[in-house]
């Protein structure tokens, strides 16, 4: 935030993640602390009190944290229970460490194995639990803090003992004699840290509470009397003991620190009992491998997350620390670093500008604030921050049922345990087989490879939006961005440029428009008042000798071509501070002087000195709508008053009688059109008026009884791209809203220029008005296009004719409806309060929300999502942060402050990147579904093969594992994934979970086609002539044809087939589920109309043919040292032949079945396309 002028400004929110309330109390008697053990002499507490106080706790009402806002939790109170800890204890040690981990990932778990319920009063430890649909869980230890008050905002009386440097006060734990000198009574105060927000103990609300500061219920009379004086040196480092350093602290965690957190994850438990396991049962092979994937993928994930941490770190710093000049209370200037302001300190701005680095309020002086840089509303800069640090688990259809899927493939797993261990104790297998083989039956069904294979796809698509200009840094928004069906697009710098134009003036002489005029800097409007209204009335100023301001004033001013000069520090000194700022045109704007007579020369000579001085300005007030300056041209003796502001407002406190007659006609003629329209107005004032009377007359007596002057026209013009991307989106029946800052008429005008309302269809404004005078809240309806003619009190609509009556569940209907509603901020907050049984329908059919504040940006949203729509939001402003992080996806088309709430920013300012993310959102959710698919069918065919050859006691070999997983199986998932989008936006969106008709229908159909072939080929191998049980000595190729020995197996003799690996189902089994998995691969690389088809994927269709003419090779030509090196037998070439007709009948099975169910599962889409 850029501002200028030497001014005070009185800190009172540190722009920080640390919030504190000032009515903070704390009853507990005074401790004394001991300097030796810094203890305290408590008295206890009696068995009969403590039992008292369990029973009070059980009937006591459910306490909150944050009660009412976005991260409300439930908080419930412990304390250490020695018996329990002992009990832990033991249970960790017998299981291995096991149990500690189940209690490191399970918080309340662990709370409450190890304590026991307490008040929180009393508590050690609280257990937290987020209210919202997630129910997460939370513990964190309660600390306690020294302090000689009870509030931050209160002064202790008196304030016996100076902090140091705004630490808390170090005891000395020395048994010196001297210390005794120092013993002073301190409350101690409670307080626990939750993501990064400390809350202290609350006694009155006994519960704990964010700390607040000057922001939270103070008046402003409060904050001149009471918090204008500045703070003394001791009470700010009293304060600051509570508030903390004032800045956002993100931590970049140590390499150690990550490692352990990303070791200790399930997944990689599971995974590390998986290696185990495998070497046990001599996999060493699979088992390296594994253990080489596992540390590629911790030290990527470890790159990648440290990566974002020092992103993260790098932007918020950037401008966080800054040197501050502090006012103290006894007059003296101290210089800071804004790091250790604290709410309350007095800060003086220099004139040439600074970075405000926390909130303030203005006490004395003027200012200019580049907006664009706030950080938002409510301190939300430090929110956006920890939303980031600390994000909500991705509520997507699609995750929640992959946990179902895989809690069903744990039930199978289930199923072959028991199997297993059956029919090895029926077969009298030893005991550690058994327990080794069952246990390997879950390393099959549940593969570890899942998450790793699960976010290929994304990966994927996160390189392809980074090629084309759009960074990510909440990857798994990237799947839900292929379901949204509704974008929220701001309006200006995101549908229009994001500048105004001046499009023309139309001046007003005796009461009626002159024709528009294109130029405002012509010769002979130089001395106007219209022109000098535009060259005084606003509130630039010129920081490091450039004009800054408002970009409405900055348009206005350079289109008249005049020149603004500011007094000097020096100067302002000397004339006690009232020295004006002067305006005057340049010298291009007069006559040329060459060949000029001598008339003409004293002419230009004395209109050079034409100048006007601003004597005093009254800032422009959103709620009044209008600002107001008093000017002196120089020479003139008596000044003149110039205001601009909202037509019908600068039009109610002229005289009638300079107003046109066509006033009200000419202003919906231009707001229709899309222009901003700009009034103004002049009156010149009674020569008593002087120059010091006119710095304390109240503005209400200057502003009336003007002279109307007329309009300024300002053009903010659509992108090019603008209406062609909202067309796309119509046309993949994805609905498009606007929700705006600005006037309502100029933003359903865009609407209608966009395309975002048809040229056909009527705009109905709901004017939601609250009670007032006894009578109940109401709306009115009006048609946008007769508003202007319409007044509060008769409708231009009846209620009855409403089409809101007639709500339709399907975007279908709603496509064909003729209506559009179009509300303004205060409507819709009365709605809100007073008629939420017609918020669903009105936003279902919504599609203008003009003058809507940051905070409703975010409730519209939310409105929206309550409805089941994927809420996409598009904007490029510090006002649209609430809304970009509230959304399914937010795309920012600015890299400040909107980009840290947002999920996606785009390096180039323009919508188009809004089909591009939908696209590839689209793209990434179907290789998603295809890949988890995928690696389920694969666990099920590798669960099915091991299963079988468990029934005659054998399993796959160590290197068909390896083979099966590693060549197989990763090369495909991860080159399968590579499809990219597809060019173009389709009218359907893919299915948004796993747990659908048509999706388990083809998992299921394709597990039963795998199942039936496998079986098929088990039992018909049994049925040859040739058949028997497999020795060392067997050789079934000789026995058949003595012509065909296509490799020899001399050294199968001599060797011990201790596992029983070699045999003739296992090789048979082992060619069909490998081409099965190369089946099941093609079979579910979906194409179009998602991704680009399949064999314009280059590296996809190269693994799979390789691997295809491998497979084909081994099997129809085999090689001794292939066959040794996999443990195959020799077969009959005959029976070779006949596994091939086994696969292909598979393969066109398969391919017949998916077709099917595909063409079902889009005409169930097309049917329900909100599926």
């Amino acid at each position: 935030m850029q501002l200028r002028s030497n001014v005070a400004w009185l800190v009172h929110s540190s722009d920080c993640f640390f919030f504190f309330p000032p009515s903070l109390q704390v009853t507990q008697p005074l401790y004394e602390i001991c300097p030796h053990t810094g203890s305290s002499d408590r008295s206890s507490i009696s068995h009969v009190e403590k039992f008292h106080i369990i029973l009070n706790m059980e009937k006591e009402e459910k306490k909150f944290v944050n009660k009412a806002e976005e991260e409300e939790m439930e908080i419930y109170g412990y304390e250490l229970c020695r018996w329990k800890l002992v009990l832990v204890t033991v249970g960790v040690i017998c299981s291995g460490g096991f149990l500690l981990l189940l209690l490191y990932w399970m918080p309340q778990w662990r709370v409450k194995a190890t304590c026991k319920r307490t008040t929180l009063k009393d508590c050690e430890v609280v257990l937290l639990r987020t209210t919202d649909e997630f129910k997460i869980w939370f513990c964190a230890k309660v600390r306690v803090m020294p302090s000689l008050g009870a509030s931050p905002l209160q002064n202790p009386d008196p304030i016996v003992h100076k902090v140091s440097n705004g630490h808390a006060v170090h005891f000395c734990e020395s048994a010196a004699e001297e210390n005794k000198n120092y013993l002073k009574k301190y409350l101690p105060i409670r307080y626990f840290t939750h993501h990064s927000v400390k809350y202290f103990w609350n006694d009155s609300a006994q519960s704990f509470d964010v700390v607040r500061g000057l922001d939270d219920s103070t008046f402003c009379s409060s904050i001149h009397n009471e918090h204008s004086r500045g703070l003394t040196k001791e009470m700010h480092d009293y304060r600051k003991m509570f508030f903390g350093i004032n800045e956002i602290a993100v931590k970049v965690p140590s390499i150690f620190k990550l490692l352990i957190k990303e070791v200790l994850n399930p997944f990689y438990i599971f995974q590390l009992f998986s290696v185990i396991l495998w070497i046990t049962d001599e996999y060493h092979y699979y088992a390296l491998a594994i253990v080489i994937m596992s540390v590629i993928s911790i030290v990527s994930s470890l790159y990648t997350v440290r990566k974002q941490y020092v992103m993260l770190h790098d932007m918020v710093a950037a401008h966080s620390i800054v040197r501050v000049s502090v006012c103290r209370r006894n007059q003296e200037i101290e210089e800071i670093l804004s790091t250790n302001l604290v709410p309350g300190d007095i800060m003086l701005i220099p004139s040439n500008g600074t970075i405000m680095p926390c909130d303030a309020v203005l006490l004395s002086g003027t200012c200019i604030v580049n907006e664009s840089m706030l950080t938002g509303f409510n301190t939300a800069k430090g929110q956006l921050v920890r939303s980031i640090l600390y994000p909500k688990p991705t509520d997507f259809k699609l995750y929640r049922d992959a946990y179902w899927f895989l809690l069903s493939l744990v039930v199978v797993a289930g199923i072959g345990f028991i199997y297993t261990i059956v029919n090895s104790i029926l077969n009298e297998v030893p005991a550690h087989t058994i327990i080794i083989e069952s246990l390997d039956i879950i390393t099959i069904t549940v593969p570890p490879a899942l998450p790793a294979a699960m976010t290929a796809g994304i990966v994927y698509a996160q390189r392809r939006l980074k090629k084309i200009g759009i960074f990510c840094i909440s990857p798994q928004r990237i799947n839900i961005c292929g379901q949204l069906n509704l974008v929220c697009f701001d309006k200006t710098g995101t549908l229009t440029e994001d500048g105004l134009d001046l499009w023309g003036i139309q001046r007003v002489e005796n009461a009626r428009f002159l024709l528009p005029e294109e130029r405002a800097c012509s010769e002979s409007l130089l001395k106007s008042e219209f022109i000098a209204c535009m060259a005084t009335c606003h509130s630039l100023t010129k920081i490091e000798g450039v004009l800054s301001g408002d970009p409405l004033d900055l348009k206005m001013f350079e289109a008249i071509g005049w020149i603004l000069e500011e007094a000097t520090e020096e100067e302002t000194a000397l004339h006690n501070r009232i020295m004006p700022t002067v305006v005057r045109p340049s010298k291009q704007l007069f006559p040329e002087s060459k060949q000029a007579t001598n008339q003409e020369m004293e002419l230009f000579e004395l209109s050079t000195t034409y100048e006007i001085g601003i004597v005093r300005q009254f800032p422009f007030s959103s709620v009044l709508q209008r600002m107001c300056v008093i000017a002196r041209i120089l020479g003139e003796k008596r000044m003149d008053a110039y205001m601009k502001g909202a037509p019908e407002v600068i039009a109610s406190l002229c005289k009638q009688e300079t107003v046109p007659v066509d006033f009200e006609s000419v202003l919906e003629e231009y707001t229709k059109q899309g222009f901003r329209v700009i009034a103004l107005a002049h009156r010149k004032l009674e020569s008593k008026l002087t120059w010091h009377k006119v710095q304390t007359i109240n503005r209400d007596a200057i502003e009336s009884n003007m002279d109307f002057m007329g309009l300024i026209i300002m053009q903010n013009k659509l992108k090019q791209e603008t209406p062609a991307v909202l067309e796309d989106l119509h046309k993949a029946n994805i609905r498009t809203v606007m929700v705006t800052g600005d006037n309502m008429l100029t933003a359903i005008s865009v609407a209608r220029d966009c395309g975002m309302i048809l040229p056909q269809d009527k705009v109905i404004i709901a004017e939601a008005l609250p009670p007032k005078d006894g009578q109940a809240a109401r709306i009115n309806w009006h048609y946008a296009d007769t508003l202007a003619r319409c007044t509060s009190s008769s409708p231009a609509i009846n209620s009855e004719d409403i089409p809101v009556k007639l709500v339709h569940e399907s975007l279908e209907d709603l496509q064909m409806t003729k209506y559009h509603f179009a509300m303004n901020g205060k409507s819709f907050a009365v709605i809100l309060e007073h008629f939420q049984d017609l918020v669903p329908k009105l936003v279902l059919h919504g599609t203008v929300f003009a003058r809507m504040a940051p905070d409703q940006k975010t409730q519209l949203v939310e409105a929206l999502q309550n409805v089941d729509y994927y809420v996409g939001m598009c904007g490029d402003g510090a006002n649209d942060c609430g809304a970009l992080k509230r959304a399914h996806g937010g795309i920012s088309l600015s890299e400040l402050e909107a980009s840290v709430a947002s999920p996606f920013t785009s390096r180039t300012p323009s919508i188009s990147c809004v089909p591009k993310l939908i696209r590839e959102g689209r793209a990434a959710l179907i290789t998603s579904f295809c890949v988890f698919k995928f690696m389920a069918l694969y666990s099920i065919i590798q669960y099915i093969s091991v299963t079988l050859l468990y029934s005659i006691l054998s399993n796959l070999g160590d290197h068909q594992f390896l083979f099966i997983d590693l060549a197989i199986i990763l090369v495909v998932v991860f080159t399968m994934s590579l499809n990219p989008a597809w060019k173009e936006l389709v009218a359907r969106r893919p299915p948004s979970g796993l747990i659908s008709g048509p999706l388990l229908c083809s998992v299921l159909s394709q597990i039963i086609i795998c199942l039936v072939f496998q079986t098929v080929g088990f039992l018909w191998v049994k049925q040859q002539p040739w058949f028997e049980r497999w020795t060392p000595e067997s050789d079934a190729c000789n026995i058949l044809d003595a012509t065909n020995i296509s490799s020899a197996h001399g050294g199968n003799e001599t060797l011990d087939d201790e596992h029983n690996i070699k045999n003739y189902e296992n090789t048979t089994l082992f060619f069909i589920s490998s081409f099965q998995y190369l089946i099941v691969a093609i079979v579910f690389s979906k194409g179009k109309p998602f991704r680009q088809p399949c064999y314009k994927n280059f590296l996809f269709v190269t693994s799979v043919v390789v691997l295809y003419v491998f497979l084909f090779f081994i099997m129809l030509h085999p090689s001794e040292l292939i066959d040794t090196s996999f443990e195959l037998v020799c077969v009959p070439y005959e029976w070779r032949l006949r596994i091939l007709i086994i696969v292909i009948v598979n393969a066109i099975v398969s391919v017949l079945m998916e077709v099917r169910n595909s063409n079902g599962k889009y005409l169930l889409l097309s049917v329900s396309p909100r599926l």
